[in-house]
């Protein structure tokens, strides 16, 4: 990938970023003053603008793999298919458990708890994020018989999480929510090593931003 491309990338979400945080701060005082003096660490900032960046950068990961000369072989397709698929379910396993799971056992997401407005912001981006990639990786299973096999009944549980992002970000998602999140990963990661593809937690990282 191109400098300019990179840089555009990395401008884009960090502007994206400190959208949502002001954004957060006006919509998460609900009238309550404390609300409007929460501060805002750069490690937040960071992890915001991480999480704006990526989808785009997951999506052109597909796209640029799709575009590559298709394997010639079964075997060759089968192993591109698994490929994509650890990729894409392990991006989703790392943002669901480090912005979803880790803070809501953390009583981040609790009224009145230090950092709640930007846990929430983060909480919904990352589940939008998960989704997508849940979304990417079912479809990569189909390239592999056992893989397509064993997502089959993931499906339906993937798909009731398209939602939960802005469920999340509003502050709505109590424990069925979070364990319909947990549940899905726990399947996809069970799925994939089922089929010869274990799967690795991999947290998006502020460091990507440039590609």
């Amino acid at each position: 990938m191109s400098t300019p491309v990179r840089v555009r990338r990395a401008l884009t979400a960090l502007v994206l970023s400190a959208s949502l945080v002001a954004g957060a701060t006006a919509c998460g005082s609900g009238g309550d003053a404390r609300g409007q003096r929460e501060e805002v660490s750069p490690a937040a900032v960071a992890e915001l603008a991480a999480l704006t960046a990526a989808e785009p950068a997951a999506a052109e990961e597909d796209e640029l793999a799709a575009a590559s000369p298709a394997p010639s072989t079964e075997a060759e397709k089968q192993k591109f298919a698994k490929t994509r698929f650890v990729a894409n379910a392990g991006l989703a396993a790392g943002a669901t458990y480090q912005w979803i799971i880790k803070p809501y056992r953390a009583g981040k997401f609790k009224k009145g708890a230090k950092g709640r407005t930007f846990a929430l912001v983060k909480a919904g981006l990352a589940g939008a994020f998960a989704y997508n990639r849940l979304k990417a990786a079912a479809d990569n299973a189909k390239g592999d018989p056992l893989l397509s096999k064993a997502m089959g009944p993931l499906t339906a549980g993937i798909d009731s999480l398209k939602g939960l992002g802005s469920k999340l970000r509003s502050g709505k998602a109590g424990d069925a929510d979070i364990d319909a999140f947990q549940n899905v990963i726990n399947g996809v990661k069970d799925a994939g090593k089922s089929a010869g593809a274990p799967v690795t937690d991999t947290v998006p990282k502020a460091s990507q931003l440039g590609g």
